[in-house]
């Protein structure tokens, strides 16, 4: 199976689904941290090369409630972020597609996901709930769950690199991904 991985540049999910024996490439703006297949440019310069999966992480800036307190500055960067993460949903090219994304707007601007998952539920003792919009897709099963619910997410220092800290896919996550969508 041909696997996209848009907007990633850290290499987990990509990878996952390499150990599985299958043909994944990431794509994202920045250089991914993890060697292997990774397109650096527009997810749009090679969306429609033939993928049969698409799992696509669209940046959360714009759209999360998490920033809320902001969305009244942004107005024009929330308008972009939409559209993104539409052309990203809606894109007809690929059969089987997840959209990813926390807790955000795309609840109303879109419709409410098909599931709501906690990184507690794939192995890691921790929560953030994470959104799925899913299109000819299973909903994902809990594959390891695990006591333990500390915010380690949330509660993260300010920095340079919290963003990229925060947006990393779990590895549980990741292998739920690669297990279950590709039967």
């Amino acid at each position: 199976m041909r696997v996209l991985i848009a907007c990633e540049f850290s290499g987990i999910v990509r990878e996952a689904f390499k150990a599985k024996g299958h043909d994944a490439w990431s794509c994202d703006l920045l250089p991914t941290e993890i060697p292997g297949n990774h397109y650096q440019g527009d997810i749009f310069d090679i969306i429609g090369d033939g993928f049969d999966l698409m799992i696509a992480h669209p940046p959360c800036t714009h759209l999360a409630v998490s920033g809320a307190r902001w969305f009244k500055d942004k107005q024009e960067e929330q308008k972009q972020a939409i559209i993104f993460f539409l052309a990203l949903a809606y894109y007809p090219g690929i059969k089987m597609i997840a959209v990813e994304n926390p807790i955000s707007i795309m609840s109303t601007q879109y419709r409410k996901p098909d599931q709501i998952i906690q990184p507690w539920m794939f192995g890691h003792g921790e929560t953030k709930a994470t959104c799925l919009w899913l299109k000819n897709l299973p909903l994902l099963l809990p594959s390891n769950i695990v006591p333990g619910r500390e915010q380690r997410i949330h509660k993260m220092p300010p920095g340079p690199d919290r963003w990229k800290e925060r947006s990393r896919t779990f590895p549980g996550i990741a292998e739920a991904f690669a297990d279950q969508w590709t039967q």
